[in-house]
């Protein structure tokens, strides 16, 4: 569908997500993305104006929860927003006891994966390998939300192929069971992230069930994100690889979802702000050996618009020190700031 569609039809700002006891006006969601969605992107999105986040994948056998990875995953942090916990896994029992280990750490709601395509997930009959299996899916969902008093809810896939888009007849399996929410991302097990999303299955699932429906896939600018809603119903959508080096996005989708207006894009000199702010957080939270990698990926995504930075990103991803990683950085966009506002007051001048 053309771009220019995506704008049509008016819109109300009275909308509520509400997931259990955990309600909010915003009600766009920040989607859990492993090596993506850590404390520090979160951080960033919620000062920035996400509402909702998920966590990163963990799984469910909390026996590997010692790893310092596994801790990092867990760290909910200091936020007035619900801590929403994402497990992964197929045994219904080790699933539901992961859910009460989340709760008594404090997580206010727990989310099931049966919607990541990765191989080495849907080799475990984990993620959107287990659509194929709905007596499981319904075990394990009845398990879990009997395990624990805080709301679990579901993300999922349309379906498990292009000819068995089952997605229908899980999310009524989900509501028998008591989960709270579903996130329906629009295409299937077999589709991965190849093609475009599609949205008819995710009106269908929405116009069946009553508990709330949250649209994913391909929302990259407010105004799909509106079109989304107002063609499926949902009560909310779920924002993920267009986040990536934007974290401002979700804030942005929210703001034109509540007032009809789009706000300024950032400019280069608050891009930079973003980005340094990004880099130190990740510095103090994985520590100078990792946070310069992971630091790398996070870089590479805010550059990814920005034209001539090739150059650039190839001598930062050579440097291993945290602090080199700041000043380069800095002095790349101070320079390039300089740059961009004598053009302005050339055009000005002219």
């Amino acid at each position: 569908m053309a771009k220019s569609d995506y704008t049509r039809g008016s819109w109300g700002s009275d909308r509520l997500l509400q997931i259990g006891a955990c309600k909010n006006e915003n009600c766009v969601v920040l989607a859990p993305m492993a090596g993506v969605t850590d404390k520090p992107f979160r951080d960033l999105c919620k000062k920035l104006g996400a509402g909702f986040m998920i966590t990163e994948m963990i799984s469910s056998e909390s026996s590997l929860w010692s790893t310092r990875k596994s801790r990092q995953r867990l760290d909910f942090g200091n936020t007035d927003l619900p801590s929403w916990i994402q497990i992964a896994g197929s045994d219904p029992m080790m699933l539901g006891q992961a859910a009460r280990a989340i709760e008594s750490l404090g997580g206010q709601m727990v989310d099931i994966n049966m919607g990541c395509p990765a191989k080495k997930v849907c080799r475990k009959a984990a993620g959107s390998a287990l659509l194929k299996h709905e007596p499981l899916v319904e075990e394990i969902l009845r398990t879990v939300v009997n395990a624990v008093k805080i709301p679990v809810t579901l993300k999922m896939r349309t379906g498990w192929s292009r000819t068995a888009r089952n997605g229908l007849s899980v999310a009524r399996i989900a509501e028998d069971c008591g989960v709270a929410a579903i996130t329906v991302h629009g295409r299937t097990k077999e589709c991965g992230f190849s093609g475009e999303a599609e949205y008819e299955t995710i009106a269908a699932i929405k116009a069946s069930v009553s508990l709330p429906v949250i649209a994913n896939g391909d929302i990259d600018s407010p105004e799909k994100a509106r079109w989304v809603m107002e063609y499926t119903g949902a009560d909310g959508v779920m924002i993920g690889r267009a986040a990536q080096g934007k974290p401002w996005l979700i804030g942005d989708v929210d703001h034109y979802l509540r007032t009809g207006r789009k706000r300024e894009e950032p400019s280069f000199e608050e891009i930079g702000k973003h980005l340094l702010a990004h880099l130190s957080a990740l510095h103090r939270f994985y520590g100078e050996i990792s946070g310069v990698r992971i630091a790398r990926k996070h870089v590479g995504w805010y550059l990814i618009n920005i034209l001539g930075s090739d150059d650039f990103r190839q001598q930062f991803n050579k440097i291993d020190l945290a602090t080199e990683q700041i000043e380069i950085a800095g002095r790349y966009f101070d320079t390039k700031a300089n740059k961009r506002n004598t053009f302005v007051e050339k055009d000005i001048a002219a």
